[in-house]
């Protein structure tokens, strides 16, 4: 379905139809552009160009919409519509008729798909977060496993200090953990509300905007509305930050093909992750982790078509600009599935303990700690560098380590060397040594071990906290919501509700969702026109402690003055918590509606410990 014919005497050419039409790619946003129209409908009708039961007609297709396209994406990327929007609205005037076609009142589709693109990134950097999160338990796992472990630690391709490979893993830690802060960051730039802004100079109904981005998890709305149609920064930010993720993981993976050539030897990788060759029947080839390395360059190549799209854009929304997915797509693809090869790599690497010792020995890896033990003996820094040059030199002829040569050999060449220089040319003198912040030393190591699974904890707690979101209840909702009202039920904190009640409510009921987990509920029961009680709060074990309650019970606050229903209540045994988002403990009394209508066929009438509190909502 087209939503602009009226303008034209023909139709598309095939071949431009084909070139124009984004459907194939541009499902991927379906979901978001069901979010963001259910959110619409609510602003059009407080804006009163809807009424109650239109809104309601319209939530409740678009929400049978969302199962359909989560049932069968194929069938909506092959369903021969322009875009995305022309297909969701499509199915509305299918269902609603007229009611359908009302929807779009006030928006543009420049509105509309700035709006889906930044959900729809907002929930992949999330995702991005997550599995950089993994990877970075991945080595925390190996440095663990291999803690005391001696490897060669090399500078330009050259064996240079010995360090521990534990300390090895850590430098990558620490490359994914500046990689997830800057998906973070990125994150905070993409959470700005288009919706509202029309084709470029805003909508012209009297819409609450801010109402409408909070609604949909947004910080606020955009302060412009020509440069909210048209802004791309948030997607080249997080191609960039993506591409430069990539680029830490190809170093990673360059290192461990180096590591694991029969020249190194010092990993060995799994056959799980590697494959033979067609011809030499010998091979073991390293292809996850030279895939790796190969597709950092697609998601540098990602950012850079974005950019160049970018350049020469005049100000408000050109069709160039539908050019933007396939590369935000395709990047977020690429980086998601590289970082679960990784992980899978590391999860089972081996490491050859002795190889790996032996050549942390050799290539006069300890002469630095000869010239740092002549530091000690007052001899100046560069007086000490080119004498045991000279000695490496001379071990070099004699083709000894450092250590084999004669001492008389030695204190010719450095006078001050003393008799007990061998003992710090060991390796273990050599990491001990090494004992400032950051260093390799095995104490340092363990601490910064340490710091780094503390973080890596608070860290999944905070981005689980932060990924979930509010939304409305459906069908297919049903069995997580049972399970957490009859968890809380059994353990006495809310009344329980059969399979069949719920069902019933099924409207009343928001969910929590974490990626596709429901992890909270809660239900609005409306009594009367002055009054409503929110009940089943309900938030799964996994999540306790990251605000999901609040969350909930925001979402229906707002939901009650969206209703103009002028007071809310609930029953409970948290007065703290309800006190925190602005409920006042009030007598029982104030309440003859729930009273008369659910407490007189209670267990608990004449032994109720919880407490009434109450809300006034803002209409």
């Amino acid at each position: 379905m087209a939503l602009w014919g009226g303008r034209f005497e023909s139709d598309p050419d095939p071949l431009f139809k084909q070139f124009n039409d984004s459907l194939p790619y541009d499902w991927r946003l379906v979901q978001q552009d069901i979010s963001g129209s259910i959110a619409w409908a609510h602003g059009l009708e407080k804006a009163g160009v809807l009424s109650d039961t239109e809104t309601h007609q319209l939530v409740s297709a678009l929400n049978e919409i969302a199962t359909l396209a989560d049932n069968d994406p194929k069938a909506v990327a092959d369903a021969g519509d322009e875009d995305i929007h022309s297909w969701v609205e499509r199915q509305l005037i299918e269902r609603l008729g007229d009611v359908g076609k009302k929807l779009h009142t006030g928006r543009s589709r420049n509105d509309q798909v700035a709006t889906d693109l930044r959900l729809w990134v907002r929930q992949e950097l999330t995702e991005r977060q997550r599995e950089i999160l993994d990877a970075q338990e991945s080595l925390l796992t190996l440095a663990d496993k291999y803690k005391k472990v001696v490897f060669p630690g090399y500078t330009h391709l050259q064996r240079a200090q010995p360090i521990l490979f534990s300390h090895w893993c850590l430098a990558y830690y620490e490359m994914l953990e500046r990689d997830r802060l800057r998906f973070a960051d990125a994150d905070r730039r993409v959470a700005v509300c288009p919706l509202g802004c029309g084709a470029l100079a805003g909508t012209a109904f009297d819409i609450d905007r801010e109402a409408i981005a909070h609604e949909l998890h947004f910080d606020g709305p955009a302060a412009n509305s020509i440069d909210a149609v048209s802004d791309r920064d948030f997607l080249v930010e997080t191609l960039a930050a993506s591409a430069l993720c990539g680029l830490h993981l190809s170093r990673l993976a360059e290192d461990l093909v180096f590591y694991a050539s029969s020249e190194a030897g010092f990993v060995q990788l799994d056959d799980t992750t590697t494959t033979g060759s067609s011809m030499m029947p010998q091979k073991k080839n390293p292809d996850a982790l030279e895939l790796i390395r190969g597709k950092s360059g697609r998601l540098l190549g990602s950012l850079v078509s974005m950019c160049v799209t970018l350049k020469g854009l005049p100000t408000a929304y050109n069709k160039d600009l539908q050019e933007d997915k396939q590369s935000i797509f395709d990047s977020m693809d690429t980086l998601s599935m590289c970082l679960r090869v990784v992980r899978m790599v590391l999860d089972r690497l081996v490491v050859c303990e002795e190889l790996a010792k032996k050549a942390a020995q050799g290539g006069y890896t300890n002469a630095t700690d000869l010239a740092d033990y002549l530091v000690d003996q007052k001899v100046p820094f560069r007086e000490a560098h080119e004498q045991v040059g000279l000695i490496v030199n001379e071990a070099i002829k004699q083709n000894k380590n450092i250590e084999d040569l004669p001492t008389e050999v030695i204190k010719e060449i450095a006078p001050a060397i003393g008799d007990d220089y061998r003992d710090k040319l060991t390796i273990d003198a050599s990491l001990n040594r090494r004992n400032a912040i950051g260093g390799t030393s095995p104490i340092q190591v363990a601490a910064a071990m340490q710091t780094a699974a503390n973080n890596l904890a608070t860290n999944r707690n905070q981005l689980s906290a932060a990924a979930v979101r509010i939304r409305q209840a459906r069908i297919d909702d049903i069995d997580g919501i049972c399970q957490l009202v009859d968890y809380w039920a059994k353990a006495g904190e809310n009344l329980p509700r059969s399979r069949d009640d719920i069902l019933e409510g099924i409207q009343d009921f928001a969910v929590a969702v974490d990626g596709q987990m429901i992890v909270g509920c809660g239900s609005l029961y409306v009594y009367t026109h002055l009054l409503a009680e929110i009940r089943s709060i309900g938030v799964a074990t996994s999540h306790h402690g990251g605000g999901v309650g609040s969350k909930l019970v925001e979402h229906f606050m707002r939901r009650a003055t969206r209703l103009h229903i002028p007071r809310v209540f609930v029953l409970t045994r948290k007065p703290k918590f309800f006190g925190r988002l602005g409920f006042c403990q009030q007598e029982m009394d104030v309440l003859p509606e729930k009273v008369y209508k659910d407490c007189v066929n209670c267990p608990k009438i004449d032994c109720c410990d919880e407490i009434p509190m109450v809300y006034e909502t803002k209409v």
